[in-house]
């Protein structure tokens, strides 16, 4: 017969065992599941984010037995690295002609620079410059194409020119009865909204529409706010089909596959880019003809410091600002994420420079879209004062963005 006690201590011990067991196959199941979960970070998570372009499911069919045009540079890539156009002849699509922004198709051209149209040697396919005199697609130039993709990777700053160039293929498209898809890219810059409207007496190539320097908006939402604003000649509006980003919402961050242009080589020249690019209009130089471009600043005119660089010519700056001469400034290369407009270094600038006279020069007034910033810098308003003067112009600047958002506000 088997006492109490040993029956009790019998029974404990299955207990235990089972608790073990449990435990021990809990354990598991939680190593098992870390090493999914570390294996996963070692693939594409589901949630990545997934351009227009790589949206194809969408778009390919709308292309089916149609001759295309593309409006597109070396950002129209797929998240493999294939180029869209080589994508889209690899799926018996009849691309007939590529259409080249600011940059060129290759984006090897300096800023401002004439391309001249050519030959994609890849391809055979003709490449058609839409930058200096034919910034609008003619109608000659669009016989033939049945409908027009636009792919261009935009950094969400009013003068950046591929916005402009977006304006000018919808109206083209209106006029010719040609349907356009844009296939969208993220903002690197995210929902940041901030700078001074531009007024309509300023509008220019750098700056075609009465908006903050900072829109907060994808390209694809930005087509959308053009047609409803009803921004092309004579209120026209252009058949748009926007190809949306997939796990996208505005605010998340995201790195570019390819440089947008060849003096926005990484995420910080993206960041300062807006901040920086007002030093275009001024004698300050923002670090083309070195290899931190958009990331420095400084010129012969500042006061030395420890810090100088001496402007060289190098791809996309043949002959930059200040060539081969000493400049004094500051190196932002290492700072933190800018999350607004940056006026600080311009106003220190202007305010160190050796001659103030010699300072701004006519494209500054273009840029900032409006002759008040420059006013306010030379009469000495401060920061402040000029950031409160932005705030009902962009208020109603977000209020009417408002309908055109597709990744929440």
């Amino acid at each position: 017969m088997i006492s109490n006690s040993v029956f009790k201590n019998t029974v404990l011990f299955l207990f235990l065992s089972i608790v073990a067991c449990g435990n021990s196959a809990k354990t598991q199941e939680k190593r098992e599941k870390e090493k999914e979960e570390i294996v996963s970070t070692d693939k594409k998570p589901l949630s990545e984010i997934k351009t227009g372009a790589d949206n194809h499911a969408a778009y390919l069919p709308l292309l089916k037995n149609k001759k295309v045009g593309i409006v597109t540079n070396q950002t129209g890539i797929l998240s493999d690295k294939t180029h869209l156009v080589d994508f889209l002849l690899e799926n018996k699509i009849a691309v007939q002609k590529i259409y080249a922004p600011e940059h060129g198709f290759r984006g090897t051209a300096d800023a401002g620079e004439l391309i001249k149209d050519g030959k994609d040697t890849k391809t055979g396919l003709p490449i058609l410059s839409l930058y200096g005199n034919n910034k609008k697609p003619k109608p000659e130039q669009l016989v033939g194409i049945d409908v027009m993709i636009f792919d261009l990777q935009d950094v969400g700053a009013r003068f950046y020119t591929y916005i402009s160039s977006l304006h000018y293929v919808m109206e083209a498209c209106a006029e010719n009865n040609i349907p356009l898809l844009v296939l969208d890219r993220p903002n690197p810059n995210g929902g940041i909204v901030d700078g001074p409207v531009l007024e309509k007496e300023h509008t220019s190539f750098v700056g075609m529409h009465q908006i903050p320097v900072l829109h907060g908006m994808t390209i694809g939402e930005y087509a959308k706010m053009i047609n409803g604003e009803k921004w092309l000649k004579n209120g026209m509006t252009c058949q748009v089909t926007v190809i949306p980003c997939l796990n996208y919402t505005r605010n998340m961050a995201y790195s570019l596959p390819a440089k947008p242009s060849p003096n926005l080589p990484n995420d910080q020249a993206i960041n300062l880019y807006a901040s920086l690019c007002f030093f275009e209009g001024t004698n300050v130089s923002m670090g083309r003809g070195t290899d931190k471009q958009f990331q420095l600043y400084g010129s012969p005119f500042l006061p030395k410091s420890d810090f100088s660089f001496v402007p060289l010519p190098n791809l996309g700056a043949k002959d930059p600002t200040h060539n081969g001469k000493t400049c004094y400034g500051e190196d932002l290369s290492k700072i933190e994420k800018v999350t607004q407009l940056e006026l600080k270094w311009l106003m220190k600038a202007y305010q160190t420079t050796g001659d103030k006279t010699k300072f701004f020069n006519d494209f500054f007034t273009k840029l900032a879209g409006t002759k008040k910033l420059q006013q306010q810098i030379e009469t000495g308003v401060s920061e402040n004062e000029i950031r409160k003067s932005w705030k009902k112009g962009i208020a109603d600047f977000k209020t009417m963005r408002k309908p055109y958002l597709i990744y929440g506000e």
